[in-house]
């Protein structure tokens, strides 16, 4: 077969994936069959059709939105521009949106939306025009709001979107003072938040970390603890690949391969992750690096030998046909479904450790409920208590050289002098939320017995919706 035709053969709804690995977590709870599938299901799907003028002609622009649960408002997720989009993808994207906020505690429904064009081939103007009336289409059935639904940038979208949807927004509701915060990831000139930009990357790098120092998980798998040392291959160079890779390679590791689109790049000594993006950025490919080997095909990537895999770009792209070939001892999974449930089964029979993306990604969530915060309360973060604490540090220094009779190096007391920052609260907020967020799936993975930590992501998010819905007095 074809490889073509096995793909076609073993095409899966994205949406009937997510469900799968629902149904293995419903096993560990003793939750009525009603309960579990008003959680499955979607709350509100709002398919639209719009038309536009581009240039001498007018489109009718395909575009979607997502609510998958109500059981905490606003509503929260990314909006994506793809040709690709479809109603099943935009629906199981919300639906992992919902499950993440909940394992890393950030009081939001989980949403998303799509727009099904392909932003690398209309010009700014007209994605601009897009924009805007996706944003008006979205007011008009209350889909957006500061306390109802809040979308942030995805896959095609950015920093410049989400002020085009802001100032939408505004324009429409003017006066509401609260109008801040009805989108996410805007630029910090327009009450965005620093840190944003990397947050899932980070975010992914403090999982897999929190995971690389438990010592019976790198027994399990024949590793040392610790980061140092480790050979990693990382499978997309957006922002979520790219990040990460530059914080693996601060931190000891070695990146011994890149994939993308055209191919990938290999050297068993390390990339300069760096070098690559300006040569990325001269070339338009990472293809014929410098002291690197080219590997035509992109997938065959995945299939060598490291420590740890790191898929970042697109779904399904570890199955049942190649889970066998791969060689990583962890796969951390910064994309959203890169692993189908049978080879999810494959990989879990081989002893390699996944850590999920329902998990592992929610770095980008947790840092636009920072900037949603920040937005509602109208003070950046630091401004109050930055002085604050600059003058109480430099009184115990003075009392430190006092005492000591010795004074301390001025490049080091300048460290310790400076008050915190607004990316260091961020950084420090969404590594303290990472942290948790593992060991209260690892404590139930151990706790009830369950098989793996994707499954034990599962059960400690329907939890957390179950119990939110108690509260609400929903269910008897």
């Amino acid at each position: 077969m074809s490889k073509k035709n096995q793909s076609k053969a073993d095409a899966h709804s994205f949406f009937s994936c997510i469900e799968k690995n629902f149904d293995k977590a419903a096993r560990y709870l003793s939750i009525k069959k009603g309960l579990l599938e008003q959680i499955k299901s979607c709350n509100a799907v709002y398919r639209m059709h719009f038309p536009v003028k581009i240039g001498k002609e007018i489109q009718v622009i395909e575009a979607y939105r997502v609510q998958h649960s109500h059981h905490k408002l606003p509503c929260k997720g990314g909006i994506r521009y793809s040709i690709k989009v479809n109603q099943d993808e935009v629906m199981t994207l919300a639906a992992l949106m919902t499950y993440k906020c909940a394992i890393v505690d950030v009081p939001f429904g989980g949403a998303k939306g799509g727009i099904k064009i392909d932003p690398q081939i209309i010009s700014a103007e007209n994605i601009e025009k897009i924009t805007r009336r996706y944003t008006s289409e979205l007011i008009k059935k209350n889909f957006i709001g500061p306390g109802i639904d809040v979308p942030a940038p995805d896959y095609g979208t950015g920093e410049r979107e989400m002020s085009w949807i802001f100032d939408t927004f505004l324009s429409i509701r003017p006066g509401e003072v609260d109008a801040l915060a009805c989108v996410t990831g805007k630029p910090v000139s327009q009450g965005g938040v620093r840190g944003r930009k990397e947050a899932t990357g980070l975010g992914v790098f403090y999982g897999i970390r929190e995971l690389c120092k438990m010592k019976e998980e790198m027994l399990s798998v024949g590793l040392d603890i610790g980061l140092n040392g480790k050979k990693v291959i990382i499978q997309g160079l957006g922002n979520v690949g790219y990040h990460a890779a530059t914080f693996f390679h601060e931190a000891g590791a070695i990146i011994v391969a890149l994939a993308e689109r055209e191919g990938a790049i290999y050297n068993k000594k390390g990339l300069n992750v760096s070098n690559v993006i300006l040569h990325l950025k001269k070339t338009g490919s990472i293809l014929n690096f410098p002291e690197s080997k080219n590997i035509e095909d992109t997938e065959k990537a995945l299939e060598l030998e490291c420590d740890i895999l790191i898929p970042a770009a697109l779904e399904n792209v570890i199955h049942k046909h190649n889970a066998n070939r791969i060689k990583a001892k962890i796969i951390g999974e910064a994309a959203n479904g890169p692993v189908t449930p049978e080879a999810d089964d494959i990989l879990g029979k081989k002893g390699v450790l996944i850590i999920p993306d329902i998990y592992l990604n929610a770095g980008g969530v947790t840092v636009s409920y920072f900037e949603w915060l920040k937005n509602l309360s109208h003070v950046r973060y630091g401004r109050m208590e930055k002085r604050f604490s600059e003058n109480m540090n430099t009184e115990l220094l003075q009392v430190i050289e006092t005492s000591c009779r010795k004074k301390i190096p001025i490049e080091e007391k300048k460290m310790i002098l400076r008050g915190p920052r607004e990316i260091d609260l961020v950084r420090s907020g969404l590594e303290d939320t990472m942290i948790n967020g593992f060991h209260k799936i690892r404590d139930l993975k151990k706790s009830l017995k369950i098989e793996n930590l994707r499954t034990a992501a599962f059960v400690l998010a329907i939890n957390k919706i179950i119990d939110s819905y108690e509260k609400l007095g929903i269910f008897p």
